[in-house]
C-alpha cells in the first residue's frame, strides 16, 4: 500500500507540475489578452462619454430652439412688428421651469412667458407698428408738391400770412409724413 500511495503522491506532483508549467506557458497570452480587453474597454468607455456629450449638445442645442421659436411665435402673436429686435431683448430673460414650461424673469419674479412678454411689449411700444398718422382731415395718399413748388427754408419767417403759413405747415408735414395739426 505504501507504495501504491508513493505512485500517486509522485502522479499527483507530476501533474501540478505540468498544470503549472501549462499554466506558465499561456500566462504571458492572457496576461496580454487582459491588457488587450482593458484597452478596448476604455477605448468603449471614452466614446461612450463622448456620445453621451454630444447628444446633451444635441440636446441643449434643440431647446434651445425650441425655446427661441416659442418667444418669437408670442411676440408674433401679440402683434410686434420688429420681432428679431425684441426677441434679442428678451431672449436672455426668458427660461425653462423644471415643470418644462416657459418663464420671464419679471421684475415681481418668474412668470409665465405670454403674461412676460405682453409686459414688455407694452413697456416697449416702439416694437408694435405705426398707429395710423393723422385723424379725421388727413389724407390717405400722398400729398402733391406744393403748388407754386418746394418751400424753401428762406420763405419762413415772422410776420407771414395765414396761406404762406399753412402752405409751409403742410410742406413740412409731406416731408415728414405726418400732420401737425395745424400749429405752424
Amino acid at each position: 500500500m505504501e507504495q501504491e500511495q508513493e505512485i500517486r503522491r509522485v502522479l499527483q506532483e507530476t501533474l501540478e507540475q505540468y498544470a503549472r508549467q501549462i499554466q506558465e506557458e499561456r500566462e504571458p497570452a492572457l496576461k496580454a489578452e487582459l491588457v488587450e480587453e482593458r484597452r478596448r474597454r476604455e477605448q468603449l468607455e471614452r466614446r461612450l462619454n463622448e456620445v453621451v456629450e454630444e447628444n446633451g449638445k444635441h440636446r441643449q442645442a434643440a431647446e434651445e430652439t425650441e425655446r427661441h421659436v416659442a418667444i418669437k411665435g408670442v411676440l408674433q402673436n401679440l402683434g410686434v412688428k420688429k420681432i428679431e429686435v425684441a426677441f434679442r431683448a428678451v431672449r436672455d430673460d426668458v427660461y425653462r421651469g423644471e415643470d418644462g414650461q416657459l418663464y420671464g424673469r419679471g421684475d415681481g419674479g418668474s412668470v409665465g412667458i405670454k403674461e412676460f412678454l405682453a409686459r414688455f411689449v407694452a413697456d416697449n411700444p416702439e416694437f408694435l407698428p405705426a398707429r395710423m398718422a393723422g385723424g379725421s382731415g388727413a389724407s390717405g395718399g400722398q400729398r402733391a408738391e406744393s403748388e407754386s413748388g418746394p418751400l424753401d427754408l428762406a420763405h419762413i419767417r415772422p410776420g407771414m400770412s395765414a396761406e404762406e403759413k399753412e402752405r409751409a405747415r403742410r410742406e413740412i408735414a409731406r416731408l415728414a409724413g405726418t400732420d401737425f395739426g395745424g400749429w405752424l
